[in-house]
């Protein structure tokens, strides 16, 4: 298994230090960077201000709800933008309203999960972003 570059986009700490947990239980190898909002996100993604080094992540997990830009809007960039647009992003997020759903898959996003609120459920989560995004879908040699 190659290791993969995960940008975490998350503003609530509790859920960051979840995420964060629940990929060291697996013992991946992963490499996990986490912004805070959608201004962070993009800044990171297009390589600008202190990002400038940042690696190309392979797979985005994002919460809809952030401060500034929100999530839905930050993926409407992601996948417009020809540079970035092939990289896998989840929705991992408490809404569970179909409206946020629709608008999600109407604006492509890969995977749209609801976070459970126990900490094993959220474990199995991550281990099933693991199993399909991590272990099996191949990602091309980073050129970016």
């Amino acid at each position: 298994m190659n290791e993969v570059h995960i940008l975490l986009v998350e503003d609530n700490e509790g859920d960051i230090i979840l995420t964060t947990e629940a990929f060291k239980d697996m013992q991946l190898e992963n490499k996990i960077s986490v912004v805070r909002d959608g201004e962070e996100a993009l800044c990171f993604l297009r390589k600008q201000d202190s990002y400038s080094d940042a690696a190309t992540p392979q797979l985005i997990l994002m919460d809809i709800n952030l401060p500034g830009m929100d999530g839905k809007e930050l993926l409407e960039m992601i996948k417009k933008d020809p540079e970035l647009k092939e990289i896998p992003v989840v929705m991992l997020t408490s809404s569970a309203a179909d409206e946020d759903i629709r608008e999600c898959y109407d604006k492509h996003v890969n995977w749209y999960i609801t976070k459970p609120i126990d900490f094993d459920k959220y474990t199995k989560v991550m281990h099933e972003i693991e199993a399909f995004y991590v272990s099996f879908v191949p990602y091309p040699k980073s050129g970016r």
